[in-house]
C-alpha cells in the first residue's frame, strides 16, 4: 500500500553545511499493519512522518500510495490525499484552544465530508463515547488533562477512517498508566478499521507492543 524508496530530506544550516534531516532506503507498509519507527531525538522520524504525510517534499526518492506517487502531487491534491486517506496525531496534541473537544474533532471529519454541522457532531460524540469523553465534548481543551487531550487527539485522527495513520511520539509526554490507555486504544480503533499504523518512538514499552521495528539509520529489524 505505502512504498518508500531511496528517500532522503536534506536542509541547509544557516552556516551553509547540507545537513540530511532524513533517510530510508527501502520501507513498505501493508494495509492494516502497524509499524514502529525507532530511534534517538534527531534520527529523522518525525521528517519521515512529515514526508509522508506530504507536509514536506523529499529531497531525492519516491513515497508512492497503490503504486501512484505522493512526492510529486500538487499542493491541493496532497491536501485532498490527506483529507481521505490519512490522519495525523502530533506529539503536542495540536488541538485547537478556542474550539471544544467536540469541535476540534468536527473539523478533521468536515475535512473529508466538507459539511459542518450535526452529522459531524453526532460522529463527534459517538467517537468521544468509545474513549469515555462523552461528557467532556462542550469542554475546551485547557480543561482537559494531558491524558484526555491525546485521547481527543486520537479520535481526531481516526473519525474518518483514514487507511493510514501517522503519530509522532504519542506516549511521550504522558505518565506510564496514561500511555498504555492510549496506546492499547489507537491500536484498537486501527485495528477495527483496518488501518495502516507508522508510530514513532524511543520508548522500549511501546516498542514491545508491535510485532515490526524499523530504526532510522539502521537496518529494519522485526520481532518474532
Amino acid at each position: 500500500m505505502l512504498e518508500i524508496h531511496n528517500v532522503t530530506k536534506q536542509f541547509f544550516h544557516p552556516n551553509g553545511e547540507l545537513l540530511t534531516a532524513s533517510r530510508v532506503e527501502e520501507l513498505a507498509l501493508a494495509a492494516g499493519e502497524q509499524l514502529i519507527l525507532a530511534g534517538p531525538s534527531g534520527s529523522g522520524k518525525t521528517t519521515l512522518l512529515h514526508l509522508v504525510a506530504g507536509l514536506l517534499s523529499p529531497t531525492s526518492g519516491e513515497i508512492c500510495w497503490e503504486g501512484k506517487r505522493l512526492d510529486t502531487l500538487s499542493e491541493s491534491k496532497r491536501d485532498r490525499w490527506r483529507a481521505d486517506h490519512m490522519g495525523y496525531i502530533f506529539q503536542n496534541f495540536n488541538l485547537l484552544p478556542a474550539l471544544t473537544v467536540a469541535e476540534n474533532i468536527m473539523v478533521a471529519a468536515a475535512l473529508r465530508s466538507r459539511s459542518f454541522g450535526g452529522e459531524q457532531r453526532r460522529q463527534a460524540k459517538e467517537m468521544l463515547a468509545l474513549v469515555g469523553l462523552e461528557d467532556k465534548s462542550d469542554n475546551k481543551p485547557a480543561h482537559l488533562s494531558t491524558g484526555e487531550q491525546q485521547r481527543v487527539a486520537v479520535v481526531r485522527a481516526l473519525i474518518n477512517k483514514p487507511r493510514l495513520i501517522l503519530a509522532d511520539e504519542p506516549t511521550a509526554s504522558l505518565d506510564r498508566d496514561n500511555a498504555a490507555v492510549v496506546l492499547d486504544l489507537l491500536q484498537s480503533l486501527c485495528r477495527e478499521n483496518h488501518s495502516s499504523l507508522i508510530l514513532s518512538t524511543h520508548d522500549p514499552a511501546v516498542m514491545a507492543q508491535f510485532p515490526r521495528i524499523y530504526e532510522m539509520r539502521r537496518t529494519e529489524r522485526r520481532l518474532a
